[in-house]
Formats: structure tokens, sequence, C-alpha cells
């Protein structure tokens, strides 16, 4: 099996499947580049991939995040790190394919290198002290609170999640968030699995019952953690949120995913991507999330075939 073919050409050509001493080989024919060595399909539109980054697995720690580019003419895209493995030297990330790029690096295979993948970029989640924490994550928001959820619960921290989704059939890492968390509370918006209600529901009846938190991080839409933000801010609960704004670079120098902390100008990618939530403009923030809506738009049905703005 030829390893420089593209995933759709092995697919054709392949004659047995993809064995560990596969990925190694593939791992050193793509000579040091970030080769695929896993990936799961999590839901329709969600996808799993973990990559060789011996360097970047090297020094990651929870909060972080890499930016890939498929190719030498792709564009820089900014994904949380959802986990690592220092001792396989793997940097695992999950990502939606919602554009021109995630739907590229969604062709690729097992086997498949990808051309860049620089970090870990960004500060690392603050979590010492924190001793009883509750989690919300709000869709593929999940991806990026796990990894803080399963460094908290190795700091002996007593820790619940409140994941919240559209429906069922969106779910992703149930069992993994499940096995690093005292509590999982899973919600859907139109009632198909677990208790129907939005994430902030939940959230306000387990301060209400006196479950006794001293820290609130809430990953997911700017909206949701807006909104969990109001809730925490009235019951005095320390909130962490991570911010994901439009971003270039990933080093402080383009400045295209500044934000207003405290009525000051902040970098999430070198002052975050965590911020005290209670501090945040969230409605500058998706005011400025929203600039490129429309090319956005117009972009991916250009993708699928589909006239401009359809």
């Amino acid at each position: 099996m030829d390893w420089k073919q593209t995933g759709n050409e092995r697919l054709a050509t392949a004659e047995q499947p993809v064995t560990p001493t596969h990925i190694v080989d593939a791992v050193a024919a793509n000579e040091g580049r970030y080769t695929i060595v896993d990936k799961k399909l999590l839901n329709d539109t969600v996808t799993l991939m973990e990559v060789s980054a011996p360097l970047i697995a090297k020094k990651a720690e929870p909060g972080q995040f890499i930016i890939f580019r498929v190719d030498e003419c792709g564009e820089r895209i900014p994904l949380t790190i959802a986990d690592f493995d220092r001792e396989k030297g793997t940097v695992t990330i999950i990502y939606q394919h919602v554009g021109r790029s995630t739907k590229m690096l969604n062709q690729l295979e097992v086997g498949d290198a990808i051309h860049d993948f620089a970090g870990p970029l960004g500060s690392a989640s603050h979590l010492e002290g924190i001793r009883r924490a509750c989690i919300v994550g709000g869709g593929v928001g999940c991806a990026i609170a796990y990894p803080q959820t399963k460094a908290l619960h190795r700091m002996g921290a007593r820790v619940d999640i409140i994941a919240g989704f559209r429906s069922k059939d969106i779910v992703i890492l149930e069992k993994e968030m499940r096995d690093v968390c005292e509590n999982l509370y899973l919600t859907t918006d139109d009632g198909s699995y677990g208790e129907k209600g939005f994430v902030t529901d939940k959230l306000s009846s387990l301060i209400e019952a006196g479950d006794g938190y001293d820290t609130v991080i809430a990953i997911g839409p700017v909206v949701m953690m807006k909104f969990v933000c109001k809730v925490t801010e009235a019951a005095n609960i320390p909130t962490i949120v991570s911010l994901n704004p439009i971003m270039i670079d990933g080093t402080g120098m383009c400045g295209g995913c500044r934000v207003t902390v405290d009525g000051k100008m902040k970098f999430a990618c070198v002052d975050g991507p965590d911020f005290d939530g209670h501090k945040v403009d969230f409605d500058e923030l998706m005011a400025r999330n929203s600039i490129y809506s429309e090319q956005e738009k117009d972009h991916t049905c250009r993708l699928i075939g589909g006239a401009a703005g359809a």
C-alpha cells in the first residue's frame, strides 16, 4: 500500500486493512510530518483525529490549541487540543466539518500527513486550587471541556459536567466525559436525550440545590457562555470561559483575535483563550465573530455546488 497516495486513491487500491505496522511505516515515510494515526467519526459532522506530533505532545497542557494547514496553500485554522499522549507522542483534535479547510482535513485518512500543525499555542488553563467544579459544555465545545475536566479529575477535584446538545443524534464523548466526572448531566433542546432544556436551566437548578461549586467553566457557543455567566454572576461563582474569536497567526501579531476583557483589549491567542467570564464583552465578541458570516455562507455554498446565498 502506497502511503503517499491520497485517502481516496488508497480507498480505491487498498488490498489490506490499516494496521499498527502500516501506521509506523507511514510516519517514517512522511519524514517527520504530522501523520494521522487514528480517525473516528463522532457524529455526522464531527470527527476525532489523533495526529503524530511528539514535540507538541511533550509540552501540551489543557486549554491550549494548535493551528493547522492541510497543505501549503491552505488557510490557518485553530483547533483546541482535545487530548494528548506524551508517551505515544500524539495530539488529538476534534473538529466540525463546516468550512473548506475542515472539509479538506476530513478527506485525509490514517497514514496521510497534515502539512502544518503548530503548537501548543495559547496559555494553559489555570486549574490549581479548584476543588468543586461544574464544567458546562455546549455542542462541539464539549471537546474543549473534556481535557480540562480530565485534568481536574486527575488533580483530585470533584467535577460535574453539564453537556448540552440540540438533539440525541449529535451527542459526542458521553463515555469519555462520564469517566472523568462525578455526575454527567446531558440536556437536549428537543428532549430526545437526557433532560429537555438548556444548560443554563440545569446549572441554575444545581446551584439552587446547594451543590457548592467554587468554579464554573463554560465552553461552547458565545451566546451560551454569555448566559452561563449571567447565572453564575448572580450566584457569585467565579467563571472561566474559553473564547474562540477570529484568529489568523495565533502568536499575537495580527490582532484579529482581540477581545475586550474588563474594559481592556486582550488577544485570545496569547492572553487566553481562557478568561474571567464575568469581565468579557460578549456582545462585542458576537458582533466580531459574525463579520464574515455572509462570505462564509457563500464559500460553503460554492463548495457544495449551490448558488451563492442559497
